[in-house]
Parts: structure tokens; sequence; C-alpha cells
């Protein structure tokens, strides 16, 4: 068997610079239904065609009236106008209110010509067709403005805006069925290896059943884009060649396993002959073995093949690259500060991304090795260890990363 062993790692500061300046946005736009534009971002300002709501209304159910007609009102001395009529909502006003006279209207109904304002129903009385009005109003009072909510002109959303259900209710309020969106990252998922076996088959001797497919699948789909799972490439140059071929219909890809040094470790030997690497070898812990490079302009990740070691970097580094080329904001770390409740060595020279579990206010140490899924799967986030501490002793006041 031949080795490579690598000869110089970056550091992860390098590695996040490289990639941010490796990583293209996205330029295709789609059209997307509103009801599942929920977390799309816009491509184009919208700009209101009409004023929202497009007349003025009342804001709450009583009488409109002219404001000047209930001066001095109260209970003791109520002043007692005619009713003229009703309005409810989705209904045209036919009646004009003029002065000594109401008109009763449901809340969000059009105000009638001639009324300035509204009395609250409970500050009334019905009397057949007199309404005792027990208090004064000014005028607008109760009255929701053409206009008031979006005027015609205004930019309601802008270009680079993520959108959620507030946004989207402001899309509809303009009658739109559809809005124009950044297309999601097309993400290619190629796992490879000889001893990769598909689920629902059985294991050969030597074999184990792909991981990585599903966790890198998961990450993709949760930030912006689409995984787009390849059929499984065996260890040869040949086979590799044309799996990649496969994988450059898509905007980014993501290779796990043949990324470290063995002989079989053949990834970082076809994107040299076909692309760029710009690194290979990270001084972290678990994930030394990435790389990232491009392929006819195609941004490539080459992952570990061992399950932690390939997700852990795939929400380091993955996730940040794929949201910037998905043109979606950087995410918010949610963190808490606990003291860690066992003494914990690392690496040196290598920052270390520790798993651990939140138990009682404390951070439980639960990384186990690379190749164990369960070091993430029972995990609730991580610590960092930097590149010049080898031990961290139990009651040090760690700041948890929560997944």
């Amino acid at each position: 068997m031949t080795m490579r062993p690598f000869t110089s790692t970056i550091s992860i500061t390098e590695a996040r610079a490289i990639i941010a300046a490796g990583m293209p946005l996205i330029a295709r736009r789609e059209r997307v239904a509103l009801s599942n534009a929920s977390g799309r971002v816009v491509a184009a300002d919208v700009v209101a065609a009409f004023d929202v709501p497009p007349f003025n209304r009342a804001s709450m159910d009583g009488y409109a009236v002219k404001a000047e007609d209930t001066d001095g009102a109260s209970r003791t001395a109520p002043r007692s106008l005619m009713l003229a009529g009703r309005i409810y909502t989705g209904d045209v006003p036919t009646v004009v209110v003029t002065n000594g006279t109401c008109v009763e209207i449901a809340t969000g109904a059009p105000m009638p010509d001639g009324a300035d304002a509204v009395v609250m129903v409970e500050e009334t009385s019905l009397d057949g067709d007199r309404v005792a009005v027990c208090t004064p109003v000014h005028t607008r009072q109760n009255v929701g403005p053409r206009g008031a909510d979006i005027s015609t002109g205004q930019t309601v959303l802008q270009s680079g805006e993520v959108l959620n259900a507030s946004r989207v209710g402001a899309l509809a309020a303009l009658g739109l069925a559809d809005v124009e969106v950044w297309s999601r990252p097309s993400v290619a998922i190629l796992s490879t290896g000889n001893e990769i076996a598909d689920q629902g088959q059985p294991l050969a001797p030597g074999q184990i059943y792909d991981i990585n497919r599903f966790t890198l699948s998961t990450v993709v789909n949760e930030h912006g884009g689409v995984a787009a799972p390849i059929s499984t490439a065996r260890d040869t140059l040949d086979a590799l060649d044309q799996a990649l071929d496969e994988c450059l219909r898509h905007d980014l890809i993501v290779f796990s396993g043949g990324s470290s040094v063995g002989e079989r470790d053949l990834i970082l030997d076809v994107i040299k002959r076909r692309g760029t690497v710009l690194f290979h070898g990270i001084a972290v812990k678990p994930g030394k073995p990435t790389l990232f490079g491009h392929v006819e302009g195609t941004p490539v990740f080459g992952m570990p093949g061992y399950p932690t070691s390939c997700l852990s970097n795939a929400y380091i580094l993955l996730v940040p690259a794929l949201r910037r080329m998905a043109r979606l904001p950087p995410t918010l770390p949610r963190t808490m500060r606990m003291p860690l409740s066992a003494r914990v060595t690392s690496v040196p020279n290598r920052h270390q991304f520790y798993t651990v579990r939140v138990v009682e206010g404390q951070a439980v140490p639960a990384f186990k090795a690379s190749g164990d899924i369960t070091s993430m799967s029972r995990a609730d986030g991580y610590i960092e260890i930097p590149a010049d501490v080898t031990v961290v002793e139990a009651g040090t006041e760690v700041v948890v990363t929560l997944f």
C-alpha cells in the first residue's frame, strides 16, 4: 500500500477565507407560488401597484358619523342621530352620511361618503331608527385610511430579502399569486469507496452502509440547497471521472471519502487533473483530510469519509458556503455558557470541534471517534478547542454552539 501523507495543512480561518472567495452566487431566477415561497430569497424588488387598503375602512364595529355631530356627547347627554343604513364587509356603500345621520358599519367595511369617523358600538345605544352616541369622536378616529398599510409605488420587498410568513402576507395583500426568487443551488452529493453499500441491500464482508449521503443531503436541504445524490462511485479513476461528469450538471459538488492520503484516495488526483485544488488538509479535528477546489468553474468539496468528520465539516464549512451561494444570510449560532463536566484532551496544533451533550447545566463530552456517527447524533452541540490548547480541565466554563 502506498501512502501519501500530508506535507502541510492550513488553518480553519484560512480555509474559510478561501472557500468564501471561491463561491459564486447563484444566478438563476424562478417564479414560485406564494404557498411555496417561505424561506426563498427575493430576486427583484416588489413595488406596489395600488394602495392597501384600497379604500378608507372602519377599524371598529360601530357607526360611521360626521365627527362634528358628536361634539359634547356623554352618557348623561348623548347626541341622537338617525340611522340611515348598514354597511358590511364587501359592500359598496350607496348611502351618504349627512349631518344628523349615521350608518351602522362592520370592522373592515368601506366608509360611506360624508362620514369621517366611527363611534364604537359600545359607546352607543339603539332605539328603533335612532342611535344615541354617548362619547365624542374626532376626525379619522377608528378609521383605517386608504394606503395606510401600503401606498402605490412603495417598495414592499427588496431583492435579497428572505421570505417569511409576514413578507408572504405583504405579497398576498398585493394580489400576487407568485414571486420571483433566486433558484436554490443544486448540490451533487457523491459518496465514494468500494466499502460503501446502499441501504436495503445486504452487507458483504468489509462493507458498511452509506451514512454521508443522507447527512449531507439533510444539511443541504436545510440550508437553501437542493440535494442531488449521485450513485456511489468505486475507487478507480475511471469511475470517479464518470461520476464527476454527472456531478458537473449541478451548481456545487460534495464528495465524501477518497480525500485522505491512502492509495485509493483518488479524489485529489481527479480534481487536480480536471480542475484546481485550492487547499487539501485543514489543521482541525475531526476533518483534517478536507479539500476544496474548482472543476470547470464549479466549486468542489472533498469531505472525509468518516461520518463524524464529514458532518462536522459540513456544518462548519459547507453550510456557510452553501448559504452564500444561495444568497441567504449567515446563520446566527445559538450558544450557551456552562462548565465542562469532565477533563478533555486535544491534539496539538489542530483546532478541535468537540461534541458535547447538555446535561443538567453542564457540557458533557460526547465525542467518541471520527468514524462514529453517534458522536454527532447523541450530541447537542460542540465546543471549540484552539490549536494551542491541549487540555481543558473539568469545571472550565466553555461556550457550547448548539446544532
